[in-house]
């Protein structure tokens, strides 16, 4: 890794402690426009999410207004009722959304699809950095706000379900994550800055607690008239 990929590592509560860990579960509270441009609206509001940090997983629960939980991995989604019985499942789910637009609707597992690697990536980063087969360099410093934050630009390998391999991290001078910039590629590649904010430590590792997403304009300023998702994080558990 580079220096700047180990010390944001090291802000964020070190590799050593992290490495202690093989899951996390937190409370979110959801709002924006994305879950009814979707076809979902009833996905505003509460739930909550176990990610994996050694394997790549996650599950929510409850889901949607049925009260099922998903089980999110690269290759397979799928609905169990409160018991674990499987309702359905989706195989190789990322085929599926080949001609996507960002106004194309989204089954339930397909829902479940994006919301799980969405929620696995941001409660893993960015201790992806010392994942195996991802690639990050520092970029060019950019401006925002009155601050200057160094970049890192990030290359995640195939077998990683995320947004898209090419993703930027945007660090402050504390080393903690501020903004984080990809192309959501199952939704028509559409560009996104996704902001990141009011830290909390819990169990030794800090996590931002205020997650907000914007349209990013072709001059990588956001469009900050149309909040496409927001997500409140709290409660969180480290096992």
């Amino acid at each position: 890794m580079n220096t700047l990929a180990k010390r944001t590592i090291e802000a964020h509560g070190g590799i050593k402690r992290w490495n202690e860990l093989t899951s996390i579960t937190a409370h979110l509270d959801e709002d924006g426009a994305l879950w009814g441009l979707k076809g979902h609206p009833e996905m505003l509001g509460e739930t909550n999410v176990t990610v994996g940090t050694r394997s790549e997983w996650a599950s929510h629960h409850p889901f949607l207004t049925d009260r099922a939980r998903t089980r999110f991995e690269p290759d397979r989604v799928a609905l169990e009722d409160e018991s674990g019985r499987l309702i359905e499942e989706l195989k190789q789910p990322r085929a599926t959304f080949a001609g996507h637009s960002l106004e194309t609707p989204w089954s339930k597992l397909q829902l479940a699809y994006f919301t799980g690697y969405a929620m696995w990536t941001y409660l893993n980063m960015p201790f992806l950095l010392a994942r195996p087969g991802v690639v990050s360099e520092e970029g060019t410093p950019w401006k925002e706000n009155g601050e200057t934050w160094r970049r890192l630009q990030i290359r995640f390998p195939a077998n990683i379900a995320t947004h898209s391999a090419d993703q930027t991290l945007y660090i402050d001078g504390d080393g903690l994550l501020k903004r984080h910039d990809y192309d959501v590629d199952i939704s028509g590649g559409t560009q996104a800055a996704h902001y990141t904010g009011e830290y909390v430590e819990a169990g030794g590792i800090m996590f931002p607690t205020k997650h907000v997403i914007f349209p990013r304009n072709a001059d990588n300023t956001p469009n900050r008239d149309l909040l496409v998702v927001s997500i409140a994080v709290s409660n969180f558990e480290l096992k």
